[in-house]
């Protein structure tokens, strides 16, 4: 360690540190422009000169190392006329007005101006002249705002490795490129974001800026983990798969979500969609690479060692054994409170046992991932419908209603009740139990969400000779996913797009259906739909089978004593899941309609931390599984990675999967995942990158106070 004195003010720092640091960490401010706590030095812009005794001239004090008895003065007439006159040479070439700028309000260079007082207008000022680029995936170079910190040159080089950001020069005017000004995606970048950070005037920046967003900073720089209801924290888990460390990736899963088997095989990926590689070329494949981690995890880094609160006498009965009920049963139980599910039908999963086929998700994987919650102590009873769920009251402290939607919707429309009429969840539900379903030979199934589609691929697999698929919706706007699409037509399955539903014919029994075609398909502002058809569209399919695929809802009446909303929902009061009804809440798709299994994790999430705290707890359900290791910042240099490509599944052929519920789809092989993880943007890393401290947040504001 040295003693040294900054401005009268004597401070034990280590030896060989610079001073600039030293100063600001003990809130004693020194302009500066240049320097980055995470960045080497360069000293170029001269804002942090200081005074040292038995010097003759002043020094820059991001470069002066510290040793026992410096004397350093930071504020003298000298100092600021030198600060002054080298930030009036930058800003001779820096744009004027400082309204026009979009990081306004929030730029390095802005508050030092403000706080030296220094302007451009003793200097001749320049126009550089540079065109600014936007053709750049995610983000904006604009050379004219340039200073040449050197930044992000450092941030590229030094703390990235990646190299692809050098001091170049045009028509004696240096700027920061790439060599030979190629586009950032062919000159080999990582797209990490460093350079934006770092910028303190917006030369770089990103194309969606956080000022011109109601996000969080976090959200914004990692939005797959913001889009994800559960908030996993997926760069972080696929780093984990890109090392091979898969104990340690589905770790970091879990402590989100208690199914990450479950959702790796059908989760509606929603990062994907917001994923950052997207804009690059491709989005990462976050489902399969989850998916990859969960079947080669064998328990080492949580079994065992999450938490488990001492039991608090109080307890709480959960209805339903679906993803909501279950994912609340568990953290609630790990809260320490005393458990049991009462699930209707004979089998834990709800909907994902009931509704989604088996090709897509083997049962045994949901009694896999149920065990678990077993062995938390969690209490289950089948079989056992809950018609009165305010009775349980008399003895449990708490109620969940997390039943799901598992009544089908019958449109109200000519020939809906001849025979030959089927609906949705009963239809999958007796196909996953193995019982008759009433289906013929010719089906056609109205609706266009992947619900419609299971029940067609079941169809298919169960023996019909003829499957027809109609809904209201376009191509481009049809809800199921692109993949279940394009799978059913690979099974020969007749995919309609905008198409009215105008009667089911037949007299007794099903003979067809007429529709006609859709022109266009809108909604009003009170969500009703306006359609107009196609004059003279009308046409006819033959059928025995007409299927309902078009919503579900919960199962439940007024009769069980508790308020009800729209389409049969469990109503609940505003901001929260609890019901009218004095302890007892409702989660899951019973609340805000069919939506997926990871917002009906979340929902159970969110459900088990408001129970915990009306059963007097912290409501705070977090956990930590994996280890807590600080990533390497440093990812180098890899030649063509922007154009690197997503890697697909291994996929049996239509022919061998569609006359069987055999799981068809293997996930990345083994070959492929660390490829497909090495994609990853890390968007993550950036969040390390410390933020800018302006002057105004120091205590002793020093220099030219």
């Amino acid at each position: 360690m040295a003693v040294i004195t900054i401005d009268g003010i004597r401070l034990e720092v280590p030896e060989h540190k610079n001073v600039l640091d030293c100063a600001l960490e003990a809130g004693i401010y020194i302009p500066h422009l240049c320097h980055h706590p995470n960045l080497p030095e360069n000293g170029s812009c001269r804002m942090c000169i200081v005074e040292v005794e038995g010097e003759e001239k002043p020094v820059t004090s991001c470069t002066l190392k510290a040793r026992d008895g410096l004397v350093v003065r930071t504020k003298s007439e000298q100092l600021s006329k030198l600060r002054s006159l080298a930030l009036e040479l930058l800003l001779s070439g820096h744009p004027e007005d400082c309204s026009t700028c979009p990081k306004y309000g929030n730029c390095e260079l802005q508050t030092l101006i403000q706080y030296i007082g220094a302007t451009n207008s003793r200097m001749r000022c320049r126009s550089k002249g540079f065109k600014q680029e936007e053709s750049n995936p995610l983000l904006i170079h604009d050379m004219n705002r340039c200073v040449l910190c050197g930044r992000c040159v450092r941030a590229c080089n030094d703390l990235r490795g990646v190299g692809v950001l050098q001091y170049q020069k045009k028509d004696l005017e240096t700027y920061v490129g790439t060599l030979h000004n190629k586009l950032l995606k062919d000159a080999d970048c990582r797209f990490c974001g460093a350079c934006a950070e770092v910028c303190p005037t917006g030369t770089i920046r990103d194309k969606v800026q956080l000022l011109n967003t109601k996000a969080k900073k976090e959200d914004l720089i990692v939005p797959c983990k913001a889009a994800c209801p559960a908030h996993t924290d997926v760069p972080r888990y696929i780093r984990y798969v890109k090392e091979g460390k898969y104990d340690e990736a589905a770790a970091v899963i879990r402590e989100k979500v208690p199914f990450p088997k479950a959702l790796g095989y059908i989760c509606n990926h929603v990062c994907e969609l917001d994923c950052k590689r997207k804009e690059v070329n491709e989005a990462m494949s976050i489902r399969n690479i989850k998916r990859y981690a969960a079947d080669h995890d064998t328990g080492a880094c949580w079994k065992g060692k999450g938490k488990q609160l001492p039991d608090t006498g109080k307890k709480v009965c959960v209805v339903g054994a679906g993803p909501a009920g279950m994912t609340a049963a568990y953290y609630l139980r790990k809260q320490g409170h005393d458990v049991t599910i009462k699930e209707a039908l004979p089998t834990v999963g709800g909907m994902m046992g009931y509704g989604i086929p088996a090709y897509r998700l083997p049962r045994t994987i949901i009694e896999e991932e149920f065990n678990i919650i077993s062995e938390a102590g969690v209490k289950l009873e089948v079989n056992t419908k809950v018609e009165k769920p305010v009775e349980l009251l008399k003895e449990y402290d708490a109620v969940l209603m997390a039943i799901g939607t598992h009544q089908g919707v019958r449109l109200p429309m000519e020939g809906n009740s001849l025979s030959g009429v089927l609906i949705n969840t009963e239809f999958l539900r007796n196909a996953s139990m193995g019982k008759e379903t009433g289906m013929g030979k010719k089906v056609i199934v109205l609706g266009g969400g992947n619900v419609a589609f299971d029940c067609a691929r079941t169809a298919k697999r169960l023996g019909a000779e003829e499957i027809h698929l109609a809904c209201l919706e376009a191509r481009e706007v049809m809800t199921a996913d692109d993949e279940e699409i394009e799978q059913a037509q690979e099974e020969g399955i007749f995919v309609h797009p905008a198409q009215t539903f105008e009667r089911i014919t037949g007299d007794t029994a099903v003979t067809g259906v007429d529709f006609m075609d859709v022109a266009s398909f809108t909604f009003d502002e009170n969500r009703r739909a306006i359609i107009e058809k196609v004059e003279g569209s009308e046409h006819h399919i033959d059928a025995d089978t007409v299927i309902f695929a078009v919503g579900q809802r919960s199962d439940i009446s007024e009769d069980a004593g508790l308020k009800l909303g729209r389409a049969n929902s469990i109503a609940v009061k505003e901001g929260t899941l609890a019901t009218e009804t004095e302890g007892i809440f409702a989660a899951g798709d019973t609340v805000y309609g069919t939506k997926s299994v990871i917002m009906a994790i979340a929902s159970g999430r969110d459900a088990a931390s408001q129970i915990d705290k009306y059963l007097g707890g912290d409501g705070d359900i977090s956990e930590v599984l994996a280890p807590v290791e600080t990533p390497d910042g440093y990812i180098g240099h890899v030649e063509g990675f922007g154009n690197l490509k997503r890697c697909g599944t291994e996929v049996e052929s239509a022919e061998s999967r569609q006359d069987n519920f055999d799981l068809f789809d293997h996930g990345i092989c083994d070959s492929n995942i660390c490829g497909e993880a090495s994609r990853c943007l890390q968007c993550d890393l950036r969040l390390q990158i410390a933020a800018p401290r302006l002057w105004s947040a120091y205590d002793n504001k020093g220099a030219e106070s």
